[in-house]
């Protein structure tokens, strides 16, 4: 059964990011409509699940590229800021972060080291703070 799914699906397009957040986006209706019962979110999830299936098996490679990168431009800033708070909140197990009251550029201090004098890297500023 393997083999002949593999089969099928070669020279498909596949996943890729833009149907990870359609099928997301169509469970979250999914979701909200056993509570709300609209006919209208109905259709819109059956929408978002056709087209991401559609998108799936489509052997148009490029359109399906470009609409995956056009996906991926509109989300890089918000992605990115997501990444950034993920960074920041596994490195706070570890290290403080503290911000130069003078320059405001953000300063990375192990924890644990009592109180310490830090200097800003960037301007050079020195404040005491504790890790």
């Amino acid at each position: 059964m393997k083999e002949k799914m593999y089969r099928f699906m070669q020279g498909r397009y596949g996943g890729d990011d833009l149907y990870r957040f359609l099928f997301a986006v169509a469970l979250v209706c999914m979701v909200l409509n056993w509570f709300v019962k609209s006919s209208l979110l109905s259709f819109l999830v059956l929408l978002l699940l056709c087209f991401a299936t559609y998108r799936v098996f489509s052997r148009n490679h490029s359109a399906r590229y470009a609409e995956n990168q056009k996906y991926l431009r509109a989300t890089a800033k918000i992605r990115f800021w997501l990444e950034r708070q993920k960074k920041l909140a596994q490195e706070r197990k570890y290290h403080h972060i503290y911000t130069c009251p003078k320059c405001r550029q953000k300063i990375r201090i192990p924890k644990g080291k009592g109180k310490i004098m830090v200097r800003c890297p960037k301007c050079r500023h020195e404040f005491q703070k504790r890790s």
